[in-house]
């Protein structure tokens, strides 16, 4: 991906520029010539700067402009196209809250997509909240964000962590025996994790999920994004001996400690990260070479994953389209998870949500806008990421979350994904334990 096009974007996103993201190109059958009306403004706020643009939030808003882009040019809302109206949080907690002060305030926005990082999130959300205005996470997966909190203006189409972490516990309990020749209650699993929400969460339901399944957690360690230093994190895994890493991160801090396990000689059977660092794949293979062949994230799925046929009708040439078109953008061969994950849930938005808010009522205002959002009915299959999309109703534990999100547990090789869970789905069988070839591969 060229740094002159970051770089180009950030300077946008800092002047607080409208419209990068807009085309104006007729398609829609109910668009009368190029869509020219009056533009429906729609914030996007990702982090195109700092640790977390490398782990994920870059992609995500790829993701998204294609979404907006192919969305115009199919006519957008009957001739109006989408604004978007972007943001920077700069990885930052304060930088997020005072873009979305801007956003709402000064922008006068009724909704905001977007949102890469839980610890972002999570006040966000409350903010949102306060002011009656939609926000739309296209990112954020705590569980945190949304349990228990009754939230009536926050939604999210993606997943949560509390279904990584059974995810993940769940694949190696299925291939204990078969792969690794032993019990699943005599696998040794270790977790660490970014001591954020987005960590805290998923790691909470790997130890939820090993003790329903009577697995052993020898370990459970949190440490923070930023350390400059994590052998002794490493000391504490060979001690332990795990069969089994399950790591929650970033970018910066798993390419530390990848390095370090490396450089310590720990070894292990497997190695499963959940999301964000992990989803970008590229950018461990630059770092690591071979020495991340078969490696695995859990995470929703890239699309360029899925048997297309077996989506929905019209689900499979969408997903072609927006694949072609970001791989000519950014000249990729495997698409990043989180580029599917920016496409896909704001497209819904874009088409679910947007769409009948504007055709019933003429505008977009919050309440419109939420109205809509809760009569979304999408089967499973629906979406390019093959999952549904049916929001919890307010008053329900996970008020705003899509109850028919789930992921894929995927392993890579040479930069490239497959799904290997849930099997039923699955296009390989996975590569369990690591081959001696991996220089993390523990010895027999």
């Amino acid at each position: 991906m060229p740094s002159t096009t970051a770089t180009t974007r950030r300077a946008l996103l800092r002047t607080g520029a409208a419209g990068a993201l807009a085309a104006t190109v007729p398609a829609s059958p109910r668009a009368q010539g190029p869509a020219r009306g009056e533009p429906l403004r729609v914030g996007v706020m990702t982090d195109l700067s700092g640790p977390f643009a490398g782990a994920g939030s870059q992609p995500l808003f790829w993701g998204a402009e294609v979404a907006i882009e192919l969305f115009n040019e199919r006519g957008g809302v009957d001739g109006r196209p989408v604004q978007a109206v972007t943001a920077d949080s700069q990885s930052k907690a304060d930088v997020a809250i005072n873009e979305a002060e801007r956003l709402l305030g000064q922008e006068g926005l009724e909704v905001v997509t977007g949102i890469y990082s839980s610890a972002h999130a999570v006040p966000l959300s409350g903010r949102f909240e306060q002011a009656r205005k939609i926000m739309w996470i296209t990112s954020a997966i705590s569980t945190a964000v949304l349990k228990d909190r009754n939230l009536r203006y926050v939604f999210r189409p993606t997943v949560h962590s509390d279904q990584y972490g059974e995810a993940s516990v769940s694949f190696i309990h299925e291939h204990a025996q078969s792969k690794l020749g032993t019990p699943p209650e005599r696998v040794r699993l270790a977790a660490i994790y970014e001591d954020g929400p987005y960590g805290t969460g998923v790691a909470a339901a790997i130890e939820a999920n090993a003790k329903a399944r009577n697995m052993p957690l020898v370990l459970k360690e949190g440490y923070s994004a930023s350390a400059p230093d994590l052998s002794t994190l490493v000391t504490k895994l060979r001690r332990e001996r795990p069969d089994v890493i399950l790591h929650t991160g970033y970018n910066p801090d798993i390419t530390l400690f990848l390095r370090q396990a490396k450089a310590g000689g720990l070894r292990f059977k497997a190695l499963i990260g959940h999301g964000a660092g992990y989803a970008q794949i590229d950018r461990l293979t630059e770092a690591f070479g071979n020495d991340v062949n078969y490696v695995y994230n859990v995470d929703p799925v890239g699309t360029q994953m899925l048997d297309w046929s077996k989506l929905g009708p019209g689900v499979g040439d969408l997903a072609k389209v927006f694949v072609e078109r970001y791989q000519a953008k950014h000249r990729v061969r495997d698409l990043p998870a989180h580029a599917s994950m920016g496409f896909n849930n704001t497209w819904i938005f874009l088409e679910h949500v947007l769409k009948p808010a504007v055709r019933k009522t003429g505008g977009m205002s919050a309440e419109a806008l939420r109205e809509a959002a809760l009569a979304v009915d999408i089967p499973v299959g629906g979406t390019i990421q093959g999952y549904g999309v049916k929001f919890a109703a307010p008053g329900t534990p996970m008020s705003g979350q899509n109850e028919r999100a789930f992921p894929v547990v995927m392993q890579f090789e040479n930069a490239r994904g497959r799904v290997v869970w849930p099997t039923a789905i699955a296009s390989a069988p996975p590569v369990l334990p690591l081959p001696p070839s991996s220089p993390y591969a523990a010895r027999s």
